[in-house]
């Protein structure tokens, strides 16, 4: 679509320019949002069902409260391109997810609008219900509003949060975008009306009087309330949300402005914590992502009138892939083998998994500290789990793996998805800490195969183990390298030598890989005459072969996609150490600092951990 399908959109600069627009031409700017979204997103990549489907929210939540001053808080956040494009940002669309560009995700750093950077699920009620009570403590007025949906309202800490605002008291709206269907949706014009009878002034009111006269005579007060909750039956679904304190409205069609915007402007005027049902439907407006909005969650560039297609050539298998088959042949294998998901059932690779194995299938929702927990309490009777995470989630969930896994040294298998660098998702999403957090960690083990091949024949050794172990492998393929159809493993905690220096002593250097990077480490150390060993385990480090090592060369390297802040190579320092043996080490890996979103290979060439840059960080420390 060219520029000019987009008239109302263009005049639109921030929220200011909407709320001077009348609701039939709220309705068309939301029916050209939705194009620009679809349009945009199908020449850059990022995700689209989501955001097609809060289109109709947006405009609302934008044309009813004074935005920024108003405070919006969009939980997950990969839902919130309509208000990137809202609130200046409509040009800067073309770069999201690149290098330099626009983030996929809220963020403080680009936008005021961005009142919180999101990103992981949950944390929305949260930091709302924190901006209420900083408004309330400073004298202020402002509304703070937490927007949650995409199955974040399975986590712990949204009801931790819940729990807490009830009893706060706090001036603080929770709008459930329930996109999933997963409660009954509105209907018709009689639910519209009540749900804004619910929230208006008259209907608060009243029930704050009818409480007052009613609180000196128990059996009357009580007998209200049950006809209050029975007056709210006949148009709501059963909810447990006033249970914790709050005003519960709705649900309401969350793509009918007409209802939206009276409800909201409604809810505006009423004190305390608010609870807004939203229904809205993924992918709304685009045929192909309403049918297939799994599909469409996050895809790359395509062209909107043809959809999704297989490209013309099969690409590399991933690593992911790797994983999924690994599992599936493990678990015909092994009958005890079961695997758990915290809601990401096709980014870990588990969807054939589930069809052949349904009964030993365990997708627990987006909650990784339960996910944990259950696996152990499963191991703990003699069943092997996996646990498909992505590294950045077992974050979440740490507290859990020292406590309830590694503390009883339970045989959990932690198969860690998107390790290292993720491009496009940027730094909320990189896996860059596991090894630092796993290797301190008593009883863990953490592997680090190099390959597709050495991934599946790690899974099956950290599977053999009767202790828990990590296995980390990066988004997206790696050298090409074939598994093995077979489900033979590794050696536990033992490294190889993959290439041997012929330089003469004195000038001898030998590279220490842990994972994916052996590859551009070998390319590096042709042309420095270098050693290079694959390392393969970050817990334990293969001592034996180190200390082998050192006492052959004069300098080491060790290299690692992840942070070097306690991370692999200053295990290999602590191992020198310890044997007493002094040698010069430099240490390569992520810096101190965040990776912003891009292009993996580039943000790696920027870190300086391809060929070249591996390369010339030797040539500078050592004189190679």
């Amino acid at each position: 679509m060219s520029t000019t399908s987009f008239p109302l959109l263009q005049t639109i600069n921030d929220p200011a320019d909407l709320r001077r627009l009348s609701r039939a031409e709220l309705k068309d700017l939301a029916t050209e949002l939705r194009a620009f979204v679809l349009d945009s997103v199908s020449k850059t990549g990022g995700h689209l069902s989501s955001n097609l489907g809060t289109v109709e929210l947006t405009v609302a939540l934008h044309a009813v409260f004074d935005t920024p001053r108003d405070r919006l808080v969009w939980d997950v956040g990969h839902q919130t391109y309509p208000h990137k494009i809202l609130t200046g940002r409509r040009d800067r669309m073309g770069t999201l997810r690149q290098f330099g560009g626009l983030s996929g995700f809220p963020q403080r750093a680009e936008s005021e609008y961005d009142t919180f950077g999101t990103a992981h699920s949950s944390t929305s009620i949260s930091a709302a219900l924190g901006m209420a009570l900083a408004a309330r403590q400073q004298g202020g007025n402002r509304h703070a509003v937490a927007i949650i949906g995409d199955g974040a309202m399975t986590a712990g800490m949204a009801f931790e949060a819940l729990n807490n605002a009830g009893v706060a008291d706090a001036n603080l709206l929770v709008i459930l975008n329930d996109n999933d269907m997963s409660i009954s949706p509105p209907v018709g014009a009689l639910n519209r009306y009540l749900a804004q009878l619910m929230s208006g002034q008259f209907y608060a009111k009243a029930r704050d009087v009818g409480k007052s006269v009613l609180k000196n005579a128990p059996p009357l007060l009580e007998l209200a309330k049950r006809l209050e909750q029975q007056a709210k039956g006949m148009v709501v679904p059963a909810t447990l949300f006033e249970k914790f304190g709050f005003n519960y409205i709705g649900p309401i069609d969350g793509h009918d402005l007409d209802s939206l915007i009276p409800t909201l402007e409604n809810i505006k005027g009423l004190k305390g914590p608010q609870f807004l049902h939203v229904v809205t439907k993924k992918g709304q407006g685009y045929k192909l992502a309403e049918a297939d909005p799994v599909a469409y969650h996050g895809p790359g560039k395509f062209d909107p009138s043809v959809g999704l297609t297989q490209p013309a050539t099969p690409p590399k298998q991933t690593f992911t892939q790797v994983f999924g088959q690994w599992l599936c042949d493990m678990a015909a294998k092994d009958e005890r083998l079961v695997g758990i998901t915290p809601a990401m059932r096709e980014g870990s690779g588990m969807v054939e998994f589930e069809k052949r194995f349904p009964g030993r299938y365990y997708d627990v929702g987006i909650a990784e500290q339960h996910a944990v927990t259950f696996a152990a309490g499963m191991a703990c009777e003699g069943v092997k789990p996996v646990v498909a995470i992505y590294s950045t989630f077992l974050q979440r969930g740490y507290d859990q793996l020292i406590h309830d896994v590694a503390l009883q040294n339970l045989p959990v298998v932690f198969a860690l998805d998107r390790a290292g660098l993720v491009g496009a998702d940027g730094a909320t999403h990189a896996g860059a800490y596991d090894i630092p957090f796993v290797r301190c960690i008593p009883n863990m083990g953490m592997a680090c195969p190099a390959d597709e091949r050495e991934c599946r024949q790690l899974l099956t050794t950290a599977f053999e183990q009767n202790h828990p172990v990590a296995v980390r492998y990066p988004r997206g393929s790696g050298a090409g390298v074939v598994p093995l159809a077979s489900l033979e493993g590794l050696p536990f905690g033992k490294g190889e030598v993959r290439r041997t220096t012929s330089a003469p002593a004195g000038r001898r250097i030998a590279i220490l890989a842990f994972g994916t990077l052996l590859y551009p480490a070998l390319q590096a150390a042709e042309a420095l005459d270098a050693t290079v060993v694959n390392m393969r385990w970050a817990k334990p480090i293969d001592t034996d072969l180190l200390l082998q090592v050192a006492a052959n060369h004069e300098a080491l390297v060790t290299l690692e996609e992840g942070t070097t802040v306690g991370g692999a190579g200053s295990a290999v320092c602590e191992a020198l150490n310890a044997a007493g043996v002094l040698r010069p080490v430099l240490q390569l890996g992520l810096p101190d600092a965040f990776i912003e979103h891009g292009d993996p290979a580039k943000l790696l060439a920027l870190q300086g951990l391809d060929a070249e840059g591996i390369q010339r960080a030797i040539a500078a420390r050592f004189g190679a």
